[in-house]
This record gives C-alpha cells, sequence and structure tokens, in this order.
C-alpha cells in the first residue's frame, strides 16, 4: 500500500525551497491555478518508504534519484559506488541532493525538467 496519498484533484509537488527551478514551477503553477499540494523536502523530508515509492513511481533505481552534480554530493560523497541502502539513506539525511521538483497526480508522476513540464498532469 503506497505511503504518499495521491489525488486526481490536487497535484503533490515535492521540491526544494532552495531550488530556482522549483520556484518557477510554483509560480507557473499559481497563474494557471493548477491545485497544488506544497511539500518542501528541506521541511519535510521524505522517508525511506517515500523516497522507495517516487522512485517506483518514476521507474528508476533510487540512486537515479540522486542529484550527482549538486555542489553538497560532490564534497561530502565524491564518485563512490553505493549499495542501494546507502542511496537511500543518503536521501533520507541530505534531502538537499534529491533531484525534484516531483510531481504527483493519481497514479502519474514525473520529474519536472523544465517548468511547464508541470502542465503534463
Amino acid at each position: 500500500m503506497p505511503e504518499i496519498a495521491t489525488s486526481e484533484r490536487q497535484i503533490t509537488l515535492f521540491y526544494s525551497s532552495e531550488s530556482v527551478r522549483a520556484k518557477k514551477v510554483l509560480a507557473l503553477a499559481r497563474t494557471k491555478e493548477l491545485p497544488i499540494r506544497e511539500i518542501d523536502i528541506l521541511a519535510t523530508p521524505l522517508t525511506g518508504t517515500q523516497i522507495l515509492e517516487l522512485a517506483g513511481n518514476l521507474n528508476v533505481k533510487v540512486e537515479d534519484l540522486v542529484n550527482q552534480e549538486h555542489p553538497y554530493f560532490k564534497e561530502h560523497f565524491g564518485h563512490h559506488d553505493f549499495c542501494a541502502t546507502n542511496w537511500l539513506k543518503m536521501i533520507e539525511h541530505n534531502p538537499q541532493i534529491l533531484k525534484q521538483p516531483i510531481a504527483m497526480r493519481g497514479d502519474k508522476t514525473i520529474l519536472i525538467e523544465t517548468p511547464t513540464d508541470i502542465l503534463q498532469l
């Protein structure tokens, strides 16, 4: 049973409040009056189960959710080979390295690359 509650009536947006892309997505969503449930992952970190659910919904491995270009990742983790559990713990304890924003509506989940991607939902 999924841990993340979704609805066809609203978009759940997982984002970092420090992200320029996320700010643009939120601005566009507000302009278009899209029903958004905002979850700032820096204020409300994701659980391991939620991270696994997002990875499953996106059909990617947990390690593919890590932004390996993020300065924090480069400084603290570099280019190491980690097991799936370590990737998961890394995101749990350092949410800023999660690739985001991620949007969910009903059974559809997307990793937003450009602000207009939110309109796909």
